[in-house]
């Protein structure tokens, strides 16, 4: 029996595996620790405004996401024309690559980072070039510039990076984007720059400013905590920000989200308070597991990594069993959220007796 012909480019294009959910035991609490949420609930408003739009959810939300879009533009000193929305920042990432690259092309990112950025590579039908992370476990952007050809229409800098949380600094990320020719474009993923402390990592929206080939993405996944609304944003040069505009999908934003995403923005106190709590958290966590032994590379995220190699999933295992589930990425290493202090300490607990077996 025949069957439909399908592209080619889907053949060895990796699923993406989200974080795995808690798994409760008997009389025993859980926690999920694999997927960088933020353990807050709505910031104050948020609730009230996705109620309110639930009762016209019925009707199509606002193709434009124009209030939101205004919000943005006000909150970021930015034209209106330079800000394009999507379903997450990865939806964004995934216009950016549809926008810029097609067969024959190259997306040229670190290794490893987002898992997202081979699937949506490779089902463009561009080639995905790979440069592995250097030994501190941060992008090597001296091999990522000589890696740039003449077919590179796309470069990812993921800052702070997921899974290791190291950063990108502003000296060596002007000198890579000087070494960038104009007619190819590097994103700046800063879905989690929120949560970096650290004054000489950039604001990417600062560099994007003279830089026409420069794109900044965002996302309320995560320091915002509306993860399970898919909102996210670029901030971009008007032909790059149009270009994502035609490539969105239409009414892919929901009203629900973009009303959540306005009340969010609005309020900013409260996100400053919950994302200090959380640094303050991942110190004391990271603090914790030098003092036990382990070798934790420096994190300016929500998160840390543990270079744990073939004895990841082991590790895995052994929170799920104390309570904590951790993504592990096999034969490399462990990605933990920072989450509440009661689900940190049971991870802390976990890592001590673990520590034991190394």
């Amino acid at each position: 029996m025949t069957t439909p012909k399908l592209r080619a480019e889907l053949d060895g294009i990796p699923t993406y595996k989200p974080g795995l959910p808690p798994v409760a035991g008997e009389g025993k609490p859980a926690f999920k620790l694999s997927s960088n949420e933020n353990p807050y609930p709505p910031l104050p408003g948020v609730l009230e405004a996705v109620t309110a739009a639930a009762a016209e959810f019925n009707r199509y939300p606002d193709l434009a996401c124009a209030e939101l879009t205004a919000e943005l533009a006000e909150r970021f000193g930015v034209p209106v024309e330079h800000i394009a929305t999507g379903t997450g920042s990865v939806g964004v990432a995934q216009q950016l690559v549809q926008s810029t690259s097609a067969p024959g092309d190259e997306v040229v990112y670190a290794w490893r980072s987002f898992e997202a950025y081979p699937i949506i590579t490779r089902v463009s039908g561009a080639r995905a070039v790979e440069v592995p992370l250097d030994a501190a476990e941060r992008h090597d952007l001296d091999a990522m510039a000589d890696a740039l050809t003449d077919r590179t229409r796309l470069v990812f800098v993921c800052n702070p990076n997921n899974p290791t949380g190291t950063v990108v600094r502003r000296a060596a990320l002007e000198r890579f984007l000087d070494r960038v020719p104009s007619d190819a474009l590097v994103v700046l993923d800063e879905a989690y720059r929120e949560f970096s402390t650290d004054p000489a990592v950039p604001d990417g929206i600062d560099l994007y400013r003279d830089r026409p080939n420069v794109a900044v993405l965002r996302t309320f996944s995560k320091a915002y905590g509306l993860a399970g609304l898919r909102v996210g944003f670029a901030i971009a040069h008007e032909p790059v920000a149009a270009a994502l505009r035609k490539t969105a999908v239409p009414f892919g934003v929901s009203q629900l989200a973009q009303d959540a995403a306005v009340a969010s923005l609005r309020a900013e106190p409260a996100l400053l308070e919950r994302v200090a709590a959380l640094v303050a958290e991942r110190t004391r966590v990271v603090d914790a597991l030098a003092g036990q032994g382990w070798t934790v590379p420096e994190t300016q995220a929500n998160f840390f990594w543990l270079p744990l190699g073939d004895r990841a999933e082991d590790f895995a295992a052994a929170c799920e069993r104390g309570g904590t589930t951790v993504r592990p990425f096999p034969g490399e290493g462990v990605r933990i959220t920072v989450g509440e202090t009661e689900a940190n300490d049971l991870l802390l607990r976990t890592a001590e007796e673990f520590r034991k077996e190394l």
